[in-house]
């Protein structure tokens, strides 16, 4: 029972699949290996004394091999039948008992082995039977993308052409400095019965480059054997969402102005990233189109996603700030789909962060005021959580850990050698760096985006002025970084509070608010007299997004 309560303790738990296994998988709860089960199977010996008596009949060591084929009830008929075989059926009786015995315990070993052999088919099933069950849990809220599915040929062409796409580009050498010809860059692929076009493809590429994600890991994932899968939500979003096989990347299928708006304003969002490299704002790895002549035409992208990996996330929420239409209704209805929790749902739940708090606030901060200065509202923060195990709690003061998320969170290279520990800037970060005061004017950088032109337009370049920063704005720049990235794929959309792994990430961020948005706030106010709903200018959209961050942020 105390080991029970253990692995419990830490998150797994104990089932019974023909015998009693740590999260139905190993029959023992201590072994040097198995390190896919760590922490719940350890590698400390657990060893109890028991007095022998002398009346024994036997005693057998075996090992979990033995009894996941070979039930305990079944132990002692099958011992008492060999030994009844093993008297004198092979002596002949010509040999002393002291000697017919020295052979009983091999013959009684070959016997039992025997009866494990009959019994590994049923012991092959019971894991088959448990690859499914996982197969099933994994695929809760998702379906996979099948030949039946009506997505199945437009899926297969994205992973056909992103492929021929990243394969083109793969030997190009990462940039160093982005000119305002790779934010141009236009390239296309001629497939079999379809085109795959690329825009800004080196931009890209130098941002996956800054995330340790390499080309060849990229196509991986992207372009896999394995089908796509169509993720299942209560999203309001007409748009279709795809997740590749390991859940790593979001694919979405975009309008030509979301896409016009990303691209026409990609340097500024670049700019950000580099000052932040923290940034909440979901990452942004491509933007395609896909084109079969005289049939479709279709905008997509691909995103990391904020919850990888989400094997162990008990709830999802997505949260605007605001209380109009932001409830959810819990219950499944027993149908496999992942409710998307919202803002009322949050109610009386506090993020609890400890020491990343102050941190967290400002980086929201920073980022609202970015999405403000595009004159953007209606975005959210995604957000899920999962408990910490009690080895990962431990495991975050520990110096290796430290070493590794120190490794993964600073670029020594870039390190101006010239400045004191304190002035350097965490991750990576260009030398020239974009000066605060080089913004846009709200609304300057919408009308790219809401043309009639076919034609997505090359994006209109006004390079800022460069900047030498001072010690005292490099100690501004490096405010904004204090926090260690966790040792993950994801990890900057992981934050490891107290007790809690949060999953954060702003997304939905092409919303502009345009003059059908105006009308839509001008309705809500009479609609909604005193109260708070999404749509409204935004300053007050990002002044109340903070402040609801502030107010649930412990």
């Amino acid at each position: 029972m105390d080991e029970k309560q253990r692995i419990e303790d830490l998150g797994g738990c104990i089932t019974f699949m023909g015998c009693w296994r740590v999260n139905g998988t190993y029959a023992v709860s201590r072994a040097i290996g198995d390190f896919d089960q760590k922490p719940y199977v350890s590698g400390d010996a657990d060893s109890s004394t028991i007095q022998l008596s002398g009346d024994e009949d036997y005693v057998l060591l075996a090992c979990d091999g033995f009894f996941d084929a070979i039930t305990p009830s079944e132990v002692p008929d099958l011992v008492a039948e060999a030994l009844r075989g093993a008297d004198d059926s092979e002596t002949g009786g010509s040999l002393p008992p002291e000697h017919a015995e020295d052979g009983v315990g091999n013959r009684v070993a070959e016997r039992l082995m025997a009866g494990k052999s009959s019994a590994g088919r049923t012991r092959a099933a019971r894991r088959a039977r448990w690859w499914q069950l996982t197969q099933r849990w994994r695929m809760v809220g998702v379906f996979e993308i099948n030949t039946g599915h009506e997505f199945y040929s437009l899926t297969s062409m994205m992973k056909e052409g992103m492929q021929a796409c990243i394969q083109a580009t793969s030997n190009t050498e990462s940039q160093n400095s982005l000119t305002d010809e790779h934010f141009k860059t236009k390239g296309t692929q001629l497939l079999e019965g379809f085109e795959m076009h690329t825009f800004a493809a080196p931009v890209f590429a130098t941002l996956r480059h800054s995330l340790d994600i390499s080309e060849q890991e990229f196509m991986n994932s992207l372009c896999p054997r394995a089908n796509y899968l169509q993720f299942i939500s209560n999203s309001k979003s007409k748009a279709d969402f795809f997740l590749t096989y390991d859940k790593r990347f979001f694919l979405k299928t975009q309008s030509k102005r979301e896409v016009r708006f990303l691209l026409s304003n990609l340097r500024r969002y670049m700019d950000h990233l580099e000052k932040y490299p923290h940034s909440l704002l979901v990452r942004f790895l491509g933007v395609y189109k896909i084109v079969i002549p005289n049939q479709l035409k279709k905008y997509f992208i691909v995103m990391q996603s904020v919850f990888y990996p989400d094997e162990r996330i008990n709830n999802r929420y997505d949260i605007k700030g605001c209380e109009v239409g932001r409830w959810t209704d819990p219950e499944t209805g027993g149908k496999q789909v992942v409710k998307v929790l919202k803002d009322n749902n949050f109610k009386e739940q506090s993020i609890v962060l400890g020491p990343e708090k102050s941190w967290f606030e400002r980086q929201v901060k920073a980022d609202t005021a970015f999405l403000q200065d595009l004159n953007v509202l209606d975005y959210s923060l995604l957000l899920a959580q999962q408990p910490l195990h009690q080895d990962e709690l431990k495991g975050k003061h520990s110096f290796a850990d430290l070493v590794i998320r120190t490794t993964k969170s600073l670029d020594i290279e870039d390190y101006p050698t010239h400045l004191e520990p304190s002035s350097v800037p965490l991750l990576r970060s260009r030398s020239e760096e974009v000066p605060d005061g080089a913004v846009c004017v709200p609304g300057q950088h919408q009308a790219a985006a809401e043309g009639d032109g076919e034609e997505i337009l090359a994006q209109e370049i006004n390079s800022p002025a460069k900047d030498t920063r001072c010690p005292v704005e490099l100690q501004g720049f490096h405010k904004h970084h204090q926090r260690l990235l966790p040792n993950l794929k994801n990890a900057v959309h992981v934050i490891d509070g107290l007790e809690w792994r949060y999953f954060v990430g702003i997304v939905d961020i092409f919303t502009v608010y345009s003059i059908k948005k105006k009308l839509e706030n001008l309705w809500k106010n009479l609609r909604y007299p005193g109260r708070v709903f999404s749509t409204v200018r935004p300053t007050k959209y990002s002044q109340r997004f903070c402040r609801w961050i502030h107010e649930h942020t412990q």
